[in-house]
């Protein structure tokens, strides 16, 4: 594992600077957890300098001999540059080096194609395969004359060489490129018929984004007490998933798990994801979570706003639209932790801290939420006769009672807060039963 570390100037003009912002240590620690998560073994990682990069090589010429002889003689099969290499630079890399090269992208869109379960998700990430692909019809084994093979959704850079004498079709794969184009646009109809059928109900949408392994889908399942996978590794879960909630004034809400995002995130993975990151841009509420514990929260934060300001998601800092969550603060030690809420009160953000793991926190999340959403609520004082249970019923289960009380004649005076969504069915229930409102 070959972390690159340009100078600032180099930098700009490879316009890294989501990399950049992270320190060197972090960036190793990231990219070694990126290799486990596809299970390969990783033997030997770390940070090279690199201030001037080389066009054929990315490395000087003394680097790339001095780490040619490391991989040798540890016999290293594949060897990952954290950064984005050239094909020119990858195939001279591998023919220097005798093994395979894989850049950060590639990586990432190995790990994506082994998380996709869903038939939408594997055709975004074929998409971003093929695209990746389609720049590098280089042969990078000429004393083979072997290619890099495949072109369907369980296409890998790491895997297996392709057919002798063969070259990639770059038209089969623009081919192929465009009948996954024709499909996902099918992928994105029926999503909006799905949106538009919630659109009926009506319940809000809430949908959950953050940095990989910030803790979302733990968020997640703690909120609705879904089992989606959790584990504390990068891009544990890929394809969306939604589930009904109930908060406490009784309002429900659909709350939506999306992939994580990650520094540097391939522009191709951002355009072959957005129909699925769709549900983001509909959002009524977006929950920004964060590894509060993590020591580059800050830059993470960056990374992610990135990703929204590239769906055309507006982040002004007194936006009612996105709620940051501050995850993880059990993993604070008491100092810390007292920085963290500090901080928080003070934030213009006005961000909730919590715990996904233990639970501290939640109920003051949901009412927040609550709040966040209710902000077009109508307040309603209602007299009901003794015989209308039913509609009492109703009340309490589709909207905050603030206050009830019943006279000597067993009629229900009820003061209740109600979601603008469901005013209309309210209204129309008392004009059915020639109620009023006090």
């Amino acid at each position: 594992m070959l972390v690159p570390i340009l100078s600032r100037a180099a930098d700009a003009a490879a316009n890294n600077e989501g990399l950049s912002a992270h320190s060197p240590e972090e960036r190793l620690a990231e990219a070694v957890g990126l290799a486990h998560a596809i299970d390969l073994n990783v033997v030997d990682a770390r940070t090279v300098t690199v201030t001037k990069p080389k066009p054929g090589t990315l490395f000087g010429t003394g680097k790339v001999e001095e780490l040619g002889e490391s991989i040798a003689s540890q016999e290293i099969e594949l060897a990952i540059v954290d950064h984005a290499v050239s094909p020119v630079q990858q195939r001279n890399l591998e023919t220097a080096w005798n093994c395979k090269v894989l850049d950060r992208t590639g990586l990432i869109l190995e790990i994506f194609g082994e998380r996709a379960r869903t038939r939408e998700g594997r055709l975004q990430v074929e998409l971003a395969h093929l695209s990746y692909q389609k720049g590098r019809l280089v042969r990078a084994w000429t004393h083979l004359e072997r290619q890099r093979g495949g072109g369907g959704g369980g296409a890998s850079f790491i895997g297996g060489p392709g057919e002798a004498q063969i070259e990639l079709d770059r038209r089969m794969i623009q081919s192929r490129i465009d009948g996954i184009r024709k499909e996902l646009t099918q992928v994105v109809k029926t999503r909006e018929l799905h949106r538009a059928g919630r659109r009926k109900v009506p319940y809000p949408l809430v949908a959950i984004v953050g940095y990989t392994n910030a803790g979302k889908s733990t968020l997640f399942n703690r909120v609705t007490g879904a089992e989606v996978l959790a584990q504390d590794q990068v891009f544990a879960t890929l394809d969306p998933t939604m589930r009904e909630v109930k908060l406490p004034t009784g309002r429900r809400i659909i709350l939506s798990d999306t992939v994580g995002f990650i520094s540097h995130l391939p522009t191709m993975l951002v355009a072959a994801f957005r129909a699925t990151l769709e549900e983001v841009v509909e959002a009524d509420l977006i929950l920004h979570v964060r590894d509060i514990s993590h020591s580059e929260t800050v830059a993470q934060r960056r990374d992610v706003e990135q990703v929204l300001e590239g769906l055309d998601i507006e982040l002004a800092p007194d936006d009612r639209g996105i709620l940051e969550v501050w995850n993880k603060i059990d993993r604070l030690t008491p100092e810390t932790r007292e920085q963290a809420l500090s901080a928080a009160h003070f934030d213009e953000q006005t961000p909730v801290c919590v715990s996904a793991l233990t639970g501290e926190g939640i109920d003051n999340l949901l009412k927040t939420i609550d709040e966040r959403l209710g902000v077009d609520d109508t307040y309603l004082t209602l007299l009901l006769p003794a015989h209308e249970g039913q509609l009492l019923a109703w009340l309490h289960e589709n909207a905050e009672v603030l206050e009830r009380s019943v006279d000597e004649a067993g009629e229900t005076r009820i003061n209740v807060r109600i979601a603008a969504e469901k005013r209309g069915r309210l209204l129309a229930q008392l004009q059915t039963r020639q109620l009023r409102i006090e």
